[in-house]
């Protein structure tokens, strides 16, 4: 353990953790916008600056370790005056239109103009016209000038996907979020999980909301059995989009597949079943559940009866929970007294 003072609090943390880490255990804010939690120090943006007894320049607190002894300032005249800097040059490029952005009511970088007070644009640049290849995922809309290169999106496909297929393309105010050459892109959505602001959008449905609007329902992925947690942003019936906004959440800690994140369309298409199919003179007719269910038992112990217990086997699926596939497997054998069961992992 390390012993350190911040803004006169004594903290005490494990050894190489980082002052904003200790920072966080006390209980103390510090302001930041490249950082997240599940992802390792990036140390871009440099809202996170405090002061250091016996340092003659500010330092990062998300990627200075907290050493024994330090005596850590996070707030004052000079800090907040840099952070506004910042903001600034967050800015320079940075369209003010949150009015039509779809990250409007929840963006990190809107919530700190407002915190420190930056309402319109001090520094400025020639205009100029950008020519970008189409983003990576065509399921994920890209808003380049949005971007403020914090670099979470990079970072996450990296750390977390392991993939690594977007890098920062070029330099100063022509830097964008590109391809990188030889790594394909499985579109999990991860980069647009972890964006701050509103530079990478859910392209999926048209149809937006904004956060007071929708009403985000938490739910199981229902595509496997590892049950990654999601929620569904619903509009008067609808889902506009999935996000995942709680990293702490297990088991998936905020990560989901492309099917989990953007494969949700089929809940409302048109042509899907809403009620069970009865086969009568050939053809396929509506019924009731309870109808369709006693044809299956019926059939079931017909089968059994003229032909014996194993001339019957069932399948069950990898979208069941482990609980589900133990009563379907209890009811091939108990019920009907067969060991004919099997298991397709691929859904």
């Amino acid at each position: 353990m390390v012993n350190l003072t911040i803004d006169a609090v004594q903290v005490s943390v494990p050894e190489g953790s980082t002052i904003l880490e200790a920072a966080q255990a006390a209980g103390i804010r510090i302001p930041t916008l490249c950082w997240l939690k599940k992802l390792s120090p990036i140390g871009s943006c440099r809202m996170c600056v405090v002061h250091v007894d016996g340092v003659s320049r500010p330092v990062t607190a998300c990627d200075t370790v907290a050493g024994d002894g330090l005596v850590v300032t996070t707030d004052s005249d000079e800090l907040r005056e840099m952070r506004r800097d910042v903001l600034r040059l967050l800015l320079v490029r940075h369209p003010l239109d949150c009015p039509v952005c779809d990250k409007g009511g929840e963006c990190d970088l809107q919530d700190l103009v407002t915190e420190f007070g930056v309402t319109a644009k001090e520094y400025g640049t020639e205009p100029f016209e950008r020519q970008l290849p189409r983003y990576v995922s065509p399921f994920i809309q890209q808003w380049p000038d949005r971007c403020v290169l914090c670099g979470r999106c990079v970072q996450a496909c990296t750390e977390i996907k392991g993939i690594g297929c977007i890098q920062i393309v070029d330099n100063g105010l022509h830097s964008y979020i590109g391809p990188k050459p030889g790594a394909e892109c499985v579109s999990c959505g991860e980069c647009l999980s972890v964006c701050p602001v509103g530079a990478l959008t859910d392209g999926v449905r048209e149809t937006k909301a904004r956060i007071w609007q929708s009403e985000r329902v938490e739910t199981t992925c229902g595509y496997c059995g590892v049950g990654c947690q999601l929620e569904l942003n619903v509009l008067d019936g609808r889902i506009l989009r999935v996000t995942t906004t709680d990293f702490d959440k297990a088991p998936n800690h905020g990560t989901l597949c492309v099917k989990g994140r953007f494969g949700w369309e089929f809940v409302d298409h048109p042509d899907r079943l809403t009620k069970p199919l009865v086969r009568k003179d050939g053809d396929l007719v509506e019924s009731t559940w309870d109808e369709a269910l006693g044809l299956v038992a019926s059939r079931l112990q017909q089968i059994k009866d003229e032909h014996g217990p194993d001339a019957l086997g069932g399948f069950t699926s990898a979208r069941c929970t482990n609980e589900e596939n133990y009563l379907f497997q209890k009811f091939l054998r108990a019920v009907i007294g067969t060991n004919n069961v099997d298991h397709c992992a691929r859904l």
